[in-house]
């Protein structure tokens, strides 16, 4: 697995970069080799934040955890991840059929889940800046709003996130 890690406001220590490479075990059984993850270290005043984006063939996932410790931080985020790998099981392993999820973690058979969409919705976009939807948003009392990009002309998505700040999805052509 190829392993970035990147330190913000601080440098991770030598001893962090193999704690995760070794933590990072768990995970690379699902995906192998060829998968990629970058890995964030974040010093806030009082904690320490981890965020872990893993990458491979059109897969994405993502956790960030928030501890007094970076290595107690980058332990519940790969937990996290493997939280979710669990939760999507049956469908990623129709997807990746590369090794069976039952061999690495005898984990109880899970049922399929399926998906309602209850509601399909419209959106007439129109040509703004990132503030003017973000204005948009907080009008409606939305979370997220799609808009077309005045600067870039590319659909993009802005949010609100938990810590109060704002961003900004915009598109990227995939690897086949």
């Amino acid at each position: 697995m190829n392993i970035t890690i990147v330190g913000r406001k601080c440098t991770p220590r030598e001893s962090f970069k193999e704690h995760a490479a070794k933590k990072l075990q768990k995970v690379e059984k699902f995906f192998g080799p060829e998968a990629t993850a970058k890995i964030t270290a974040t010093v806030e005043k009082n904690d320490k934040v981890v965020e872990i984006t893993l990458q491979k063939g059109g897969f994405i996932f993502r956790a960030q955890e928030r501890a007094q410790d970076l290595e107690d931080a980058l332990d519940a985020c790969v937990d996290s991840l493997i939280r979710q790998i669990r939760k999507n099981k049956t469908k990623l392993e129709r997807r990746l059929r590369e090794v069976s999820f039952d061999e690495v973690f005898n984990a109880p058979e899970a049922e399929e889940e399926e998906f309602d969409i209850v509601r399909t919705k419209t959106v007439s976009l129109r040509p703004q800046s990132a503030d003017e939807a973000i204005l948009q948003m907080n009008m409606l009392g939305h979370t997220f709003f799609m808009f077309l990009n005045a600067d870039t002309g590319a659909v993009n998505v802005v949010y609100r996130r938990k810590d109060g700040g704002y961003s900004i999805l915009e598109p990227e052509e995939a690897e086949a």
